[in-house]
């Protein structure tokens, strides 16, 4: 079957015929079917019309009904078997094949039956309209030729040397006909051919820029809503969904007025239409069982056109803003500079708190009164409190000079150094500081700094301590390996979880839910994980513990990076783990 359609490819090739056409036929491929539906009608009327006359006269000869019959045999071939085929303009094997037919039946025709009083000078306008409409002009020439050379063979075959010069005067004036009415045909031809083109390209580029409208609404951190008067929604994009809560699949179109919540949008909206003008307001969106959530809103109006057949009407294209992203970046814009400024102080203060707290600890070697003592307590601890503070500010800042230095990372052991560290941890307290250690990482190395690592668990510790339930096992650090050769390092406890408004902001500076704390420590971690590679991320999710077999909880997962084992000499790169 492979074989018979590559044989049959090659054979319209060489008959000038190009590949089928999988797509919509354009007007010229309709046309091309049509011509050879019109030589089947055409066929199979003069099969009628003379076979009629021969049973009813007998006037008609055997031989012309035969050549009608092979024509029609040959009309229905060429239908069956070149209909698919896209036609070559200029000069091919195919329009000798059909357009010599067509001219050698109507010769025939004359030749054989000149007596029955028929005409059939008006077929040899079907291969010429075929050959202005489908051909070049040098296929049009050629054919307008050749019907004259027929016409003219046709007077001169039962004269001989006797020509009537009134005869061939008709046969030049019915080829000059054909000339004109071809010339005619192939202009309006090459004009309809120039317009396919141009709408094609028309096309091309009004679907490459729906695409890209497409993909660039998609990506839009603002949400997108196209809303017709009657406040339904027919497009939209996954920023608009998610500020109206629903999900990414949600299906169109969607009514605004079904969702109290949404009547804002729907004020908006029609304010928009009434007015034709574009608007720019802050809305409230109040939904129910959530927080009220501030919007931006934005639009304008597209002007229809009542003139298209299909009444276009016009439509509201509405772009929604969270305004808590505004208010973030606004946020981390002024954290940042409050934190150089942080830096600053934190420096400059760090010294006299060194004085102070050295000079309250001689004076408490030296005042035995118990309410002096409390004092002296109260002073040591709230000096200790903010010489943490502008240590923890310091180092915060001393990350972020050293971020584009090298840093210090080497490959270690994972687990060794975590059971180190954890033991160290427990040893301050250790009745207060239980909990359960699973080290599933083995001898997997990662890429990293000891003393960094250390102060990234022992952070993480302390917050989870302050957070949990109080048994042996609520507090849980886990070593693994991921199927890829990822090394994680989890810290969980069985802690509440941690509202939405938190989570959006828990590794920001500054930012904490107690008011004794800097809000410096997770932020400190992501930045020193970022330093070597790694990533910290939260999540909320169950483990195993005595009390429950699933017990939620809170949990800080560390992924690090890969390190690049050495490779020997002359070894292969391709076997080297990727990071």
């Amino acid at each position: 079957m492979m074989h018979g359609n590559s044989w049959w490819a090659r054979a319209s090739g060489a008959f000038g015929l190009g590949k089928p056409s999988t797509a919509m036929p354009g007007p010229f491929q309709r046309l091309w079917r049509g011509f050879l539906t019109g030589r089947i009608m055409i066929a199979a009327a003069l099969l009628f019309l003379l076979g009629t006359e021969w049973l009813l006269t007998g006037a008609v000869a055997p031989r012309v009904l035969w050549l009608i019959g092979a024509y029609l045999a040959l009309a229905l071939l060429a239908r069956l078997m070149l209909a698919e085929r896209q036609p070559h303009r200029g000069p091919s094997l195919h329009w000798a094949l059909t357009i010599g037919c067509d001219v050698a039946l109507c010769m025939l025709l004359m030749l054989w039956h000149a007596s029955g009083g028929l005409s059939f000078v008006p077929l040899l306008g079907l291969p010429v309209l075929m050959a202005a409409a489908l051909g070049n002009l040098t296929v049009l020439l050629a054919t307008v030729l050749l019907v004259l050379a027929a016409l003219t063979g046709v007077q001169l075959w039962p004269a001989g040397l006797e020509l009537d010069p009134q005869s061939l005067l008709q046969a030049l004036l019915a080829g000059l006909g054909f000339l004109v009415l071809g010339l005619l045909v192939h202009q309006m031809a090459m004009r309809l051919s120039g317009e396919e083109q141009e709408g094609r390209k028309s096309r091309a580029a009004a679907l490459l820029q729906s695409q890209v409208n497409a993909l660039v609404i998609s990506n839009l951190s603002d949400g997108v809503l196209v809303v017709d008067e009657n406040m339904l929604v027919h497009s939209t994009n996954p920023a608009a969904l998610g500020i109206l809560g629903l999900p990414d699949a949600r299906a169109l179109p969607l009514d605004l007025l079904s969702n109290p919540a949404w009547r804002p949008l729907v004020a908006m909206a029609r304010l928009t239409f009434r007015r034709r003008q574009p608007q720019l307001a802050d809305l409230t969106l109040m939904p129910q069982g959530t927080s009220p959530l501030g919007v931006q809103a934005r639009t304008w109006i597209t002007e229809g056109d009542a003139r298209l057949r299909s009444g276009q009407a016009a439509h509201c294209v509405m772009f929604l803003h969270d305004l808590r992203k505004v208010e973030a970046q606004v946020r981390t814009e002024k954290l940042a500079s409050m934190g150089r400024m942080s830096a600053a102080v934190a420096h400059e203060i760090r010294n006299p708190l060194s004085a102070i707290i050295q000079a309250n600890t001689l004076l408490a070697e030296d005042l035995h009164d118990p309410a002096a003592q409390r004092l002296t307590a109260m002073i040591r601890q709230n000096a200790e409190r903010l010489r943490r503070i502008a240590e923890d500010i310091l180092d915060v800042a001393r990350v972020q000079r050293q971020a584009d230095t090298p840093g210090s990372a080497e490959a270690l052991p994972l687990d060794e150094l975590v059971r180190d560290y954890v033991r160290d941890w427990q040893r301050a307290a250790p009745a207060q500081r239980q909990l359960q250690l699973q080290l599933r990482a083995g001898s997997t190395p990662v890429l990293f700094d000891r003393e960094h690592l250390r102060r990234i668990l022992v952070n993480l510790l302390d917050n989870a301590l302050r957070y949990h339930q109080g048994q042996p096992d609520s507090l849980q650090v886990i070593t693994e390996v991921a199927s890829n050769g990822q090394a994680t390092l989890t810290i969980w406890s069985d802690g509440a979880p941690i509202e939405k408004t938190v989570q959006q902001h828990l590794f920001e500076p500054f930012f904490s839910s107690e008011s004794r704390s800097s809000g410096l420590g997770l932020f400190l971690c992501r930045e020193l994980c970022e330093r070597h590679g790694a990533s910290i991320g939260y999540l909320r999710c169950p483990r195993a513990t005595a009390a429950n077999a699933q017990q939620a909880g809170n949990a800080f997962v560390i992924r690090f990076r890969r390190p690049i084992t050495t490779r020997a000499p002359g070894a292969s790169p391709l076997n080297e783990p990727v990071v």
